[in-house]
This record gives C-alpha cells, structure tokens and sequence, in this order.
C-alpha cells in the first residue's frame, strides 16, 4: 500500500486550460500573432511557463529576449485571470478527502512557478497538501527528478512507497525518471495513446478508479 501519493497540478488536480489558453491568446491578439485552440494549448502546457510562451508565440519571437518579454506580459495577466474558468475535475475534491482521511501524505508537485502553486492549492483544496512544490529559477523542471526528489525528501518518502500520479507524458517520464510507481488520469489534457506509449505503470478514467489503486 502507497503511504504517500504525489500529483501533478494542471490537467490532474484542476482544469486550468482555459485559462491558460485565454492568457496566452490575449498576449497573442495584443501583438497581432496569430491565435491558437483550447486544444492547441493542451499540447503546449506541461513544461512550464518559458515553454509554454515559447510554444505560443510566433518563431520569430522565440530568442531569449524575446522570450522573456512574452512572459512579462502573459504572467501579471495569468495570475489576475487564473481562477476565471478554472475548476477541479469532478471528484477531484471528493477523492482527496478520501485519501487524507486514511492518513496518507499527498503532494503536489506542479511545472508552474512556485510564487504561485501553493496559494493555488490552498486556495482550491484548503488544508488537505502537505506539500505543494512548483518550478524554481535556476532548478530543472519535469521531467527532471530533481525538485522530485527535493520533494520526497521534506516528505520523507521512499520510492516504494510513493505513487505519481499526472496526465501527461511528462508526468509518466517524471516518476520514471525518480523511481516511482506512476499512474496516468485519462480525464486530462492528453490522450490514453500517449500515457500508454511512455509506459504509465497504471491508467484510471475516474477518481473513483484512483481511489482503489491507491487503498486495495
């Protein structure tokens, strides 16, 4: 049995999609640069926010400058905007009562930048993390194990007992990468083909289908 379960934010926890999409097109009209589909933006999230700016913008403004001035824009208008359609998957809710009530430690760990992820998930999901970790500068992000395995060490958690769970490629590549048991939630931003093909060790197509992963 898993005694601590960490997971990711975006396309897992929340629908942040819209959002995302909405931020990104509106630096996208107030340049003239052509706009992109909520289902385009669901294959540019998941590295964070440089490649998600990156993903977004026009090639000709893909240079480090550039870069860097897409994001002076779209951060202050993400952050006033990022709770305009966002919601948790239903269930969501339900299932971290679950798990918290039989003493497990859950986590977040999120590509996001980390001056946000915690006031996010306290915001949405009040006193059930323990733990919410997002991306710092300078420190890779995942799938890099880095700032995973920084994680599992405030919890003190072990590999054997730990359970990753996302939506995305990157998330199956990222418990790979630390050693952990992975799980891929098919009610995300990507499909079951590409969870299935980076070898997600389990796939669930409802919370209620994590739960019994998680506590058989």
């Amino acid at each position: 049995m898993f005694k601590n379960v960490i997971f990711d934010l975006d396309g897992t926890l929340l629908n942040t999609i819209d959002d995302l999409a909405d931020a990104g097109n509106w630096v996208c009209r107030n340049h003239g640069w052509p706009t992109h589909t909520v289902e385009e933006f669901k294959y540019f999230v998941g590295n964070g926010m440089t490649r998600l700016a990156e993903r977004f913008s026009p090639e000709s403004q893909r240079t480090p400058e550039g870069i860097r001035a897409v994001l002076d824009e779209f951060m202050p208008y993400y952050s006033a905007h990022k709770e305009d359609k966002t919601a948790p998957y239903p269930g969501i809710r339900e299932l971290l009562e679950r798990l918290k009530g039989t003493g497990l430690t859950l986590a977040v760990l999120s590509n996001k930048a980390h001056a946000i992820v915690p006031g996010i998930i306290e915001g949405y999901f009040p006193g059930v993390f323990a733990y919410a970790q997002g991306a710092v500068d300078g420190v890779p992000t995942k799938p890099d194990p880095t700032l995973l395995h920084r994680l599992m060490g405030e919890m003190g958690a072990a590999p054997g007992d730990t359970l990753f769970v996302g939506d995305s490629n990157v998330d199956i590549r990222t418990a790979k990468n630390g050693g952990l048991v992975s799980c891929g939630v098919l009610w995300g931003f990507r499909t079951r083909q590409e969870l299935e093909a980076e070898g997600a060790d389990h796939l669930v197509q409802t919370p209620e289908e994590l739960a019994e992963l998680i506590l058989r």
